[in-house]
């Protein structure tokens, strides 16, 4: 028979470990909320709102390459990206860097040349998001209503992920 020494109190074994979820931190509004169309650009310079994705349900994820948190997210956000439905869901990875000729470089060398994002240089989204604090994801409905948000990191690499993002399509049985 062995016996366990702890050192201190709490240093025994565990039985079982719980981990949170980020995906516990994100919020869901009570009641969809309309938003207002602001533009933003896309890799090659036009301009495009969520005007352009409603029947889908989109995830707009603000963040910038000088944020740390938002450049640890965007290796999951992309590997996300890579498992969504195109028909039923859209990432719109929007960054607001001021200068938005630093961003397909700065993916490259993060090894994600083929990430797609969009730009808002002159932060134009602040008109709907709050951009005090990023990164920052904003969910909206098949409607292009804001149905949940969160304003900071979260593991898109959580296998609750995808069954999270379902929740918010009208015909869910269809959604996978």
């Amino acid at each position: 028979m062995t016996n366990i020494v702890s050192a201190y109190p709490g240093m025994q074994q565990q039985t079982k470990q719980v981990t949170q979820s980020t995906l516990d931190r994100i919020n869901i509004l009570p009641q969809p909320f309309p938003i207002a169309l602001v533009d933003f650009t896309d890799a090659i310079g036009k301009q495009v709102n969520f005007e352009h994705y409603k029947g889908k349900v989109v995830v707009v994820n603000l963040w910038a390459t000088w944020c740390p948190p938002c450049v640890r997210e965007l290796p999951a956000l992309h590997r996300l990206n890579q498992t969504l439905n195109a028909e039923q869901f859209v990432l719109l990875p929007i960054s607001i860097d001021a200068d938005s000729k630093v961003v397909k470089p700065f993916l490259a060398d993060l090894g994600l040349p083929a990430f797609n994002s969009y730009f808002d240089p002159q932060q134009e989204l602040r008109d709907v998001f709050p951009l005090d604090t990023i990164p920052a994801t904003f969910i909206l409905n098949e409607q292009g209503e804001l149905v949940a948000y969160v304003r900071s990191y979260v593991d898109w690499d959580d296998e609750n992920a995808m069954a999270f993002l379902t929740q918010f399509r009208k015909n869910t049985e269809t959604a996978q």
